[in-house]
């Protein structure tokens, strides 16, 4: 059977509309069963070691990363080479070299690998999800999400690529041909973060060279795996040597090296505030040598509000926060992990919230419960914290701690927190957990100002009959990502374009139509024609 690739020309990609690719029912016995399959499969590869791949060669080194499963933390999923700062300068020969023809590679080739490896991924969808399920504990719809959001993106930024390559001046002059040509920026530092380790992952790295640009791939050390997984595919798909240099690495040593190095163009980061904040500013500062201002594009955290006013439909509210503050463990920048409640209602609410919260299962998301594991250890320790500092700071409803008959996975209960101040601790800072606080609100007014009073800007929704507040909200509340009567997690590429204000980032708009500019530079030509 030909693939998609191979029916459709790159040249005729902007004559298909994008379509989003549809996520698996799991409901249906086929696809449940093609599931256990990829997971009996999956697990009998667990274990294996990774090279670093530079240039296109395999390197082993002696300190080594080991990816674990969050569920079970005795079972190694990959073992990794663990690239030092003595890497950073053959991963930067081996991208600028590879630069030099890359970057003047027609606009098909550049095209034809997104689609190709797009192709290779739905035909082992499956297969990726187990990855997954394994190497970050999701469960098997979240996992599916993360996958199909992948190919979304190879797909959607084909087509951008294209769109782009199209570009013409608003005007042409008398007596000339004006031309606007996007052209790519140069080697660039991809730092993905581990709870969308294959859609960002994929991502950002896509973007960057559908553009002409060579990267320098760090994934997170929590989920090194399956970057291995996507660069395999993008080898398989025909990447050529060095447009993708595969290096798992600690930040504080390779990280902040290649960061610093004065050939990188630019950086692409997603995760934690105060990473982004040292990485923009370690990127600020010129080296000797270099010629460029250093482009970051940093999506960072959140403390994502969704107000719930006196005339909402309290059932689908009720709904719509417990999907978006306990999907994947609340490990999501996106996570509802504040719930701002009208005094009218809240009594209501919070009743039925608890009752549908005790309602989520945990545990092992091979099984496919409802919520399995957060990260690592670390993480679990710190969210407990956060949840005994709360327990201080509002009336714990429900949840309030580790699962005790989980056996060694970082399993925590659902913990809702009511009756919580505007200011406290749990209220501004982002936990990045399975923890929600319930705030009560005097009125709407109240409502907006606290759902506005913390530093980031990511994502909110609000839950009203009233047209007048919804137009309100979509004037006054101050994030990236809104959404009216539905949860607030769950971005769509092309529907959604997704990036945050403040300290939420550089509100970049992953899978919008200015996304690849952020990768480009244009070069404006006037030629006077005879």
């Amino acid at each position: 059977m030909a693939t998609f690739a191979e029916t459709i020309s790159p040249a005729d990609l902007l004559k298909t509309p994008f379509r989003n690719e549809p996520f698996i029912d799991f409901s249906k016995d086929s696809n449940a069963r093609a599931m256990r399959s990829a997971l009996a499969k999956v697990r009998s590869e667990l274990g294996r070691e990774y090279d670093l791949v530079i240039g296109g060669g395999l390197v082993k080194t002696e300190g080594k990363i080991k990816s674990v499963n969050p569920a079970k933390p005795s079972e190694v999923v990959g073992i990794h080479q663990k690239a030092g700062p003595e890497h950073v300068e053959p991963a930067m020969k081996a991208a600028l070299a590879a630069f030099e023809t890359w970057r003047n590679a027609p606009i098909e080739e550049r095209v034809g690998l997104l689609l190709r490896a797009s192709e290779i991924i739905k035909q082992r969808r499956f297969e990726f999800n187990a990855w997954l399920v394994f190497e970050v504990g999701k469960n098997w719809a979240e996992a599916d999400g993360d996958i199909a959001e992948t190919i979304d993106f190879l797909e959607f930024y084909a087509r951008e690529a294209m769109r782009l390559s199209g570009a013409e001046t608003p005007v042409q002059l008398p007596g000339e041909h004006d031309q606007l040509r996007y052209i790519p920026l140069g080697v660039g530092a991809v730092i993905p973060p581990w709870n969308f380790p294959c859609a960002i992952m994929a991502g950002m790295t896509a973007a960057s060279i559908v553009c002409g640009n060579t990267v320098i791939l760090k994934p997170s050390s929590d989920s090194p795996t399956i970057a291995a997984k996507f660069v395999e595919v993008l080898q398989e798909a025909g990447m050529p040597d060095g447009v993708v240099n595969f290096c798992p690495g600690s930040g504080a040593t390779f990280g902040n090296a290649v960061v610093e190095h004065p050939k990188t163009r630019f950086v692409a980061f997603t995760g934690s505030k105060e990473v982004g904040l040292d990485i923009h500013a370690r990127a600020a500062q010129p080296r000797k040598g270099q010629i460029w201002i250093k482009r970051t594009i940093l999506e960072m955290g959140g403390k994502d509000s969704i107000i719930v006013d006196a005339d909402a439909n309290v059932d689908a509210a009720v709904e719509g926060v417990a999907q978006s503050a306990f999907g994947f463990s609340g490990q999501k920048c996106s996570a509802c992990s504040r719930a701002i409640v009208d005094e009218k209602i809240y009594d209501v609410f919070v009743a039925r919230l608890k009752e549908r919260v005790n309602k989520i299962s945990v545990g092992d998301p091979a099984e496919n419960k409802a919520m399995g594991p957060v990260v690592n250890e670390s993480a679990m320790k710190s969210i407990l914290g956060y949840i005994e500092a709360g327990k201080k700071e509002g009336r714990l409803l429900t949840g309030g701690g580790r699962v005790s008959d989980a056996g060694n996975g970082y399993y925590i209960e659902p913990t809702v927190i009511s009756d919580v101040p505007p200011n406290a601790k749990i209220s501004l800072e982002e936990i990045f957990g399975p923890v929600l606080a319930v705030i009560k609100s005097k009125d709407f007014n109240d409502a907006m100002a606290i759902a506005n009073n913390t530093e980031f800007g990511l994502t909110g929704a609000i839950y009203t009959s009233s047209p007048e507040k919804i137009e309100r909200a979509k004037r006054d509340f101050h994030v990236g990502n809104l959404y009216i009567n539905r949860k607030c997690t769950g971005a769509m590429v092309g529907a959604h374009p997704f990036g945050g204000f403040n300290m939420s980032g550089t509100d970049s708009k992953a899978g919008g139509p200015d996304y690849l500019y952020l990768y480009t530079q244009a070069k404006s030509i006037g030629e006077k024609v005879s």
